[in-house]
């Protein structure tokens, strides 16, 4: 198991600090769901001095994950990941396809080349990239967190968090 997760261009991300926060979730878990909330407050808290990264675990158990994981990369190949992962996670109940192609035109991507994309599976290949690397790291649920390349296994708050965050080593 790897002491360090590299981040790597192809990372959905948000700031460029030497710290780092990868979760590992799926579109349609409660408790990914739930903890959005508090990863943005300690984005917010935090600014430039961390990264948060995203990347895919859709789970199995759950019918819709995987083709919202899609939508979420066919909307990334539009440059509105994050738009698309909002609108995911607010409306995890509604995951169907007809849902996907309405938060594609409430985003206006160009809806053809999302449907080309979504029916083509053409993201398919780096989302399993991602569920490689999270099983390569022993993940098994979602959310899952590394803080500076280890896993973060605390209750998932915002104090406990930033506290994760101030005292890693970012040179780990």
């Amino acid at each position: 198991m790897p002491s360090r997760l590299e981040i790597s261009p192809r990372d959905h991300r948000i700031g460029s600090g030497t710290r780092t926060l990868i979760e590992y979730g799926d579109f349609e878990c409660d408790d990914c769901a739930a903890a959005l909330p508090i990863l943005q407050r300690v984005q917010r808290v935090t600014g430039d001095e961390a990264c948060f990264v995203f990347r895919h675990f859709p789970l199995p158990s759950h019918a819709h994950a995987m083709a919202a994981a899609e939508a979420a990369e066919a909307a990334a190949a539009q440059g509105r990941f994050w738009e698309m992962h909002g609108l995911l996670y607010d409306r995890q109940l509604a995951l169907e396809r007809p849902d996907l192609l309405r938060y594609a035109r409430e985003l206006d991507l160009d809806l053809a080349r999302f449907e080309r994309e979504i029916d083509g599976h053409v993201h398919l290949a780096r989302i399993r990239e991602d569920i490689e690397s999270a099983k390569s790291l022993g993940v098994r649920g979602t959310p899952a967190l590394f803080v500076n390349g280890a896993s973060y296994r605390g209750p998932i708050t915002v104090p406990l968090l930033l506290e994760a965050l101030r005292s890693a080593d970012p040179s780990a």
